[in-house]
């Protein structure tokens, strides 16, 4: 029979507090594997694998709720999901390794005295607000759906769709100046366009286009740098066109 060990013990063997034994319990992260008569908590070996991998997941970024659904999980998920975070991590390392190669190459610049060259002191703004901003995106869309997204987009169908944007934002003003009505074909065209391009990002998934809606609608914490591709008058006629016209987009 293994020895099991008092909340005090494990906590010290483990290198855990009993305060955090307690909030994993609660959570149903780390069960204890039995109790005393008086009803006392009695920690096994086998917890401390189980607390061993709940630490290893906290240490890599899984929230506590997400690393209890991972560890009940069977063996063949949980490296399904260790394989996308690894991921993750190593685009992490690869973003690191490119801003510290703009923050060495400013460095070069100012011991050279060439501070006029401010090029390279873009370049690591660029690099940081990237990072940000794909940060941020984390908060709307799942590992899974970004995953999904890298997959299928591009640097040339990122920019063949900011001309599309371009162009329809364009159309769409030239609609307001001439005082076209929203709800005729026009409009029609137009709110069908923005329709096609939504499509193209979501790739159809029901799920991106739900996660889109969220992200739109929860302007407020969007970082500093990301702004709408148009304006509030171009978004109201979009929308009056795509209600008249049945809501053909998002």
């Amino acid at each position: 029979m293994s020895p099991t060990y008092p909340p005090h013990q494990f906590a010290r063997r483990a290198g855990v507090t009993i305060r955090a034994l307690h909030y994993y319990d609660r959570l149903g992260l780390l069960k204890p594997s039995g109790r005393t008569r008086a009803g006392y908590r009695l920690y096994s070996d086998r917890d401390l694998i189980r607390l061993e991998q709940i630490v290893a997941l906290k240490f890599i970024g899984f929230p506590l709720n997400q690393i209890r659904d991972l560890l009940n999980r069977k063996d063949s998920d949980l490296a399904a999901v260790l394989r996308q975070q690894r991921r993750v991590m190593a685009a992490k390392r690869d973003h690191l390794d490119r801003a510290m190669g703009a923050i060495e190459r400013a460095e070069q610049i100012v011991a050279s005295g060439q501070t006029h060259d401010w090029e390279a002191f873009r370049k690591i703004i660029e690099v940081i607000q990237m990072q940000n901003r794909k940060d941020w995106m984390r908060k709307y869309y799942s590992q899974e759906q970004l995953a999904n997204l890298k997959q299928r987009w591009s640097p040339e169908l990122q920019a063949q769709a900011d001309k599309d944007w371009k162009e329809l934002i364009g159309d769409v003003e030239a609609a307001i100046a001439r005082h076209e009505d929203p709800a005729g074909e026009t409009g029609r065209k137009l709110a069908e366009r923005r329709r096609n391009l939504l499509l193209q990002f979501t790739g159809g998934d029901a799920g991106i286009a739900q996660d889109l809606k969220n992200l739109l609608a929860d302007q407020k914490n969007w970082p500093q740098d990301f702004k709408k591709p148009y304006g509030e008058e171009v978004e109201n006629f979009l929308n009056q066109a795509t209600t008249a016209n049945g809501g053909l987009c998002l």
